[in-house]
């Protein structure tokens, strides 16, 4: 994937209607301080153009943003900032939701959790939202540059078991863990890997219903 152009198209707050776009959508997930706007501005090749908050935890919409006009990477509000309010944390969890089971444009959801850490409850809760709402989960190990190259496989191996054995679903699914480094860019590859795939196939398929 080649990024020529980028630009914050839509931002939903907490009262927007979500917006039928015309491109597909990947949205990623995950805890404040997580470095998901790191991850974004990665992808994008842009060095602070996703948005962060001066405050963690209080980033309440959620931001779409074209690339080359042909998809969009959504990013999702941050959740389980350990000081914010009931009300706060159940706004984010009815926006997430919402946009789950709503987006006709949505193809895949990318999971970020820290490799240095268990994931939390409230990333198994993601985990299986992501699920419920009929999404093969990729998981997104943030901050690999933050522990040595020989950790990798093993922290790798732990973030899988972990949201198995926490997830309150009865399922199979190979989960995925893809390490990412905000310092090398490493992992990006494969996470175009996984955004080509899905548009390939639409291409494929596009393709066919015209002939």
């Amino acid at each position: 994937m080649v990024i020529h152009n980028v630009n914050l198209d839509i931002v939903c707050g907490i009262t927007s209607k979500l917006p039928d776009t015309k491109f597909p959508e990947f949205a990623f997930a995950g805890k404040s301080n997580v470095g998901k706007s790191t991850l974004i501005n990665g992808l994008m090749n842009r060095k602070s153009y996703a948005r962060t908050s001066a405050q963690p935890g209080k980033t309440q919409t959620i931001n779409y943003y074209n690339i080359n006009n042909a998809l969009y990477l959504v990013d999702l509000p941050g959740y389980g900032y350990a000081t914010a309010g009931v009300k706060v944390k159940e706004q984010w969890g009815r926006m997430i939701e919402n946009y789950l089971h709503s987006s006709r444009q949505l193809r895949a959801v990318f999971l970020l959790v820290d490799i240095r850490h268990e994931p939390s409850e409230n990333d198994a809760m993601m985990y299986d939202w992501i699920l419920q709402a009929g999404f093969h989960p990729y998981v997104i190990a943030t901050k690999a540059d933050k522990i040595k190259r020989s950790q990798l496989v093993k922290q790798q191996k732990m973030i899988a078991q972990t949201l198995a054995a926490k997830s309150r679903l009865s399922q199979e699914v190979s989960i995925k863990v893809i390490p990412w480094s905000g310092e090398t860019k490493s992992g990006r590859e494969e996470i175009y890997a996984v955004l080509d795939g899905f548009l390939e196939s639409e291409a494929g398929e596009a393709g066919a219903v015209s002939e």
